[in-house]
């Protein structure tokens, strides 16, 4: 399969390099910055005007654009920012670096895109159900308790919902948590959220772009089958020093960037912190020694080493401190780190090199019971990308990586001589996961471009820990006269050491996207990719916990294996001051495990007699009107969608789990509308608002009950076979900004919110049981907010 990669990568370059030499063409490269602070700009577009010869720039500002001998203008454009006009006489290869102003209506760009293409340069990249984000929109979406975050903005896109309010994480096109690959600078973040969800862990102040693919994954992404979140931080100001912060009711944020080195790099530096633990003695006296707080730091450097080398430097550190009464106490958070090395060989070949480690661990305390709980997952990667721009209808991207994981699923040590607890250290596993990759963008004709590619990925899961061996090879067993299943019966163990393998899997992931041009107004997409998951996250929670564990595919647990195809229509109207996209998508995932009634997960050795392995499929349905230009901007999304299971077990008797039908996953949302407005009043006034409705998440009610030596107990229905009520909000925000004169070095806004305004008292969860008053069994709805208000005042220096 390398040999297959290699030769596909070594025939395209002596194809298109061939079609090069033949022709007296010339190529420019450069780079494309922001003049103000000398960040780079990921996505603008570069063109020969009258021509259909253009690229975009690369995730590091960089483009190679090549042509006939000849004159041209070149253009470069970019959304929110002054166009550039250049006249250039390509006779030679040439370097032309460019700094672009920002224009006066920043308020007025196109802020969510689901293609980064200019109308005048006719690209229309075969990137389909891809997201692109601006920190400047996401600011004035309303939001809880008026703390900005990016987690929350993406869920007003098709395609993507949650698990419901107070709850982390976001699901995609039906998949689970655990399917989506989040990346900060590349690293990993294994758990996105604050306080349990109710904020995430990126600081809009430190982010610069933020990228979401939903479906056609780029083949240099791998280890998810779901989506992929890339968020890449500010590299820093290299012009000046400057100051941007806010103030909140819960939390308050504030980043420096500046130059360094003679304006040869730059730093930021940015921090953010909590203090909703003073609001809790307020509350209620008996919460005064609660603690419930966050606090995160975001760091990134850069140093130019020379014209064609610079080098980066970023980080991310975030903790939650939980404390109740001092009865119980938790903690939890993500550490990040990559040293990157970009080099340019040539005006053709970009290439990007990058160490990389990821950590998040956890740790518990009850000093009831006198214990200390601490876990963790550790992972260290090193990846080598590299971009050849062959020419104007053909790119190729080829690389791979490497990651190694340590995964620690919990050491529990008793506090005290007198703790019922034992001592228990769980067994480590650890694993290492490789991927190469080869993908081509080519522009077959003036309507036709298709983005192919493959990758190849495999995943060994090392010893070093003895793995219980069982009867049969089954560690679930049915119980017929029961009904039940069991754990199956272990006859011993096998110790490995730390170089041998345990399991051994490879997958080919081929990668398939298109675009077709209809006109100069609309264009066809359709996408296929397939991808494997080797690490799946062990929690039958409705959602995300600090306390879920990770774990490796190995001898019980096969990797997830999914297959995704989309079709799309997009259309501009007006001048693209309107856009309608419509997506239609199908996904089916192999191997996905779910876990029997009653499991146990927490301080479990031997996960697999807990869990079987079965089947999900989703496909749904998406649309996206948007106003792009104006005084008023917005969007609406819809969703119609289905997710579902099926769960017999692989090897195991049984009837599996709902007698092995298809039952709806615990995300599963039927109807998912988004509307979105934003409106500038004057130049001092602001008004947005965001109104939501979600078919509520399937959840399993019981159906009776019986009677047992006078107790009680219940019987369920099918599993997820009932709903929560629909969910529905609105929230609105005013932001005030008395001196928005350009000049003006100090520049500050209020923000006015109001989140949930007619105070809807959402179903986070329904519990029933008897009064015991009455003896009448009852239902009581759980609700984690009513209606917020919410007042932050932001600044920048």
């Amino acid at each position: 399969m390398k040999k297959a990669i290699f030769a596909l990568i070594f025939f395209t370059s002596f194809l298109f390099s061939s079609q090069i030499f033949a022709q007296e063409n010339y190529t420019i490269s450069g780079r494309i910055k922001d003049v103000t602070n000398g960040e780079t700009l990921f996505g603008a577009s570069v063109f020969f005007k009258d021509t259909s010869i253009g690229v975009i720039t690369n995730e590091y500002g960089f483009y190679s654009i090549t042509a006939p001998k000849g004159n041209y203008t070149l253009v470069v454009s970019y959304m929110g920012y002054v166009d550039i006009n250049q006249e250039v006489t390509l006779d030679s290869d040439k370097q032309l670096n460019f700094e672009m102003s920002a224009s006066s209506e920043e308020l007025d760009e196109v802020i969510i895109t689901a293609e980064e293409t200019s109308e005048k340069v006719n690209i229309k990249n075969p990137e389909m159900s891809v997201s692109k984000l601006k920190t400047e929109t996401i600011k004035k979406i309303p939001v809880v308790l008026g703390e900005v975050d990016i987690i929350k903005s993406i869920q007003t896109l098709p395609g993507v919902t949650n698990g419901g309010e107070g709850t982390a994480g976001f699901n995609v096109r039906g998949g689970a948590v655990d399917q989506n690959l989040v990346l900060l600078d590349e690293a990993i973040i294994y758990n996105t959220s604050h306080l349990l969800g109710f904020f995430s862990v990126f600081n809009a102040d430190a982010i610069k772009d933020i990228k979401l693919y939903k479906g056609a994954i780029p083949a240099r992404f791998g280890g998810r089958v779901s989506s992929v979140l890339d968020v890449r931080q500010k590299d820093g100001n290299s012009k000046k020093i400057g100051l941007t912060g806010g103030i909140g009711i819960i939390s308050s944020r504030l980043a420096i960037e500046g130059p360094t080195f003679s304006e040869k790099g730059s730093f930021l530096l940015a921090g953010r912190g909590s203090y909703a633990h003073l609001y809790t003695g307020a509350i209620n006296d008996d919460l005064k020694d609660n603690k419930i707080n966050f606090y995160d730091l975001n760091l990134k450097t850069n140093y130019k080493l020379s014209e064609k080398n610079k080098l980066y430097l970023s980080g991310y550190f975030g903790r939650d401190v939980f404390n109740f009464s001092k009865s119980f106490e938790s903690s939890y958070g993500n550490l990040s780190g990559n040293l990157r090395w970009n080099h340019i060989f040539n005006d053709k070949i970009f290439s990007n090199l990058s160490l990389i480690y990821s950590k998040y661990d956890y740790e518990i305390s009850i000093n009831s019971m006198a214990f200390d709980w601490v876990a963790s997952i550790n992972n260290y990667n090193i990846k080598y990308d590299l971009n050849y721009y062959a020419s104007n209808n053909f790119k190729l991207d080829f690389g791979g990586n490497a990651i190694f994981y340590d995964f620690d699923p919990g050491q529990i040590e008793p506090t005290s001589s007198t703790s019922p607890i034992n001592p228990l250290k769980l067994d480590e596993k650890k694993a290492l996961e490789t991927g190469i990759y080869a993908s081509a963008e080519h522009k077959i004709t003036k309507k036709l471009t298709m983005e192919y590619g493959i990758r190849y990925s495999s995943f060994v899961r090392l010893g070093g820990q003895p793995l219980t061996n069982y009867a049969d090879d089954k560690p679930v067993v049915y119980n017929s006269s029961l009904g039940i299943y069991r754990e199956g019966t272990a006859i011993g163990k096998t110790n490995y050491k730390d170089d041998e393998s345990i399991k051994t899997f490879g997958n080919i992931e081929p990668r398939l996207g298109l675009s077709y041009q209809l006109n100069e107004s609309s264009s066809i997409k359709a996408g296929y990719s397939r991808a494997a998951q080797y690490i799946h996250l062990l929690s039958n929670t409705t959602s995300v916990t600090p306390v879920d564990v990770w774990t490796p595919s190995g001898k019980f647990i096969k990797p997830q294996l999914s297959n995704q195809y989309a079709l799309g229509y997009f259309k501009n109207f007006t001048d693209n001051v309107y856009s309608l996209e419509v997506e239609a998508y199908y996904k089916d995932v192999k191997n996905r495990i779910d876990y029997l009634d009653g499991s146990e997960l927490i301080g479990q050795n031997n996960i697999e007699t807990e869990i079987l392995n079965g089947e999900s499929r989703a496909y749904g349905l998406e649309f996206l009107f948007r106003k792009s230009k104006g005084d008023f901007t917005g969007w609406l999304a819809y969703t119609i969608s289905k997710s579902e299971q099926r769960t017999l077990g692989d090897n195991v008797e049984g009837p599996g789990i709902n007698n092995g039908k298809w039952y709806n996953t615990a995300h599963d949302r039927t109807h998912d509308v988004s509307l979105t407005g934003i409106y500038k009043l004057t130049n001092k006034w602001t008004l947005s608002s965001n109104l939501v409705f979600q078919t509520g998440r399937p959840v399993t009610y019981p159906n009776g009950q019986y009677q047992y030596e006078d107790i009680a107990i219940a019987s369920y229905s099918e599993r997820n076979s009932n709903r929560l009520p629909a969910y529905h909000r609105l929230d609105i925000s005013a932001t005030y900004t008395p001196n928005n004169k350009p000049e003006r070095r100090w520049k500050g806004e209020w923000v006015f919110g109001i989140y949930n305004v007619y105070n809807r008292k959402n179903a986070a969860s329904i519990s029933f049981g008897q009064n015991k008053e009455t003896g009448i069994n009852e239902a009581t709805r759980t609700a984690i907010f009513g209606i917020i208000p919410s007042v932050s005042y932001n600044f920048k220096f």
